[in-house]
């Protein structure tokens, strides 16, 4: 299967992963700008990664533009999409799923991929944004443990990427 990997990347965990999947099936692999001008109609199968702000996927909307035409032609899209949650977090369904519209989601096959923070890499206004979040969090008055929690956790950079979350990915492409 003619594949290829386009991904856009931030702080360099969305890149790892389109890596590791290019890697994996030995297909092609590009940054946003260079894969935006791809003619997509020799590929069997696009794998579009972007990263999450504010429960959007990055780029999202030029692909989501291509995607009745790439439909409507059998081809195979499949979208991951990199946040900074555990995979077991209650808010990544929901955020994955208010991407796409009804239609949107039964032509493509949607993955989680969790990633992390690199703070050291992040643009002026995403770092801001996720801190002034994190005391917001915090500083609450009726703030959980979990709350707490979350707060701690983006407060600083970590890195919760693995390997294994490209494995149904790479089942999709098979």
């Amino acid at each position: 299967m003619n594949t290829i990997v386009i991904y856009n990347s931030q702080s360099g965990f969305t890149k790892r992963y389109a890596e590791w999947i290019s890697q994996a099936c030995g297909c092609e692999c590009v940054e946003f700008k260079q894969g935006s001008k791809k003619d997509l109609s020799k590929y069997d199968a696009i794998v579009f990664g972007g990263w999450f702000m504010a429960g959007g996927i990055t780029k999202i909307s030029w692909l989501k533009k291509k995607l009745p035409a790439l439909s409507a032609a059998g081809k195979k899209i499949i979208v991951y999409a990199v946040g900074a949650s555990p995979e077991n977090s209650p808010e990544v369904p929901v955020a994955m799923r208010k991407n796409f519209s009804d239609d949107e989601w039964q032509k493509i096959k949607v993955f989680y991929c969790q990633g992390g923070l690199d703070y050291d890499k992040m643009k002026l206004f995403p770092k801001l944004m996720l801190k002034m979040f994190a005391k917001s969090i915090a500083s609450k008055k009726d703030a959980t443990e979990d709350d707490r929690k979350k707060a701690e956790m983006i407060s600083h950079s970590y890195d919760i990427a693995d390997k294994k979350f490209i494995e149904p990915i790479l089942a999709e492409l098979r």
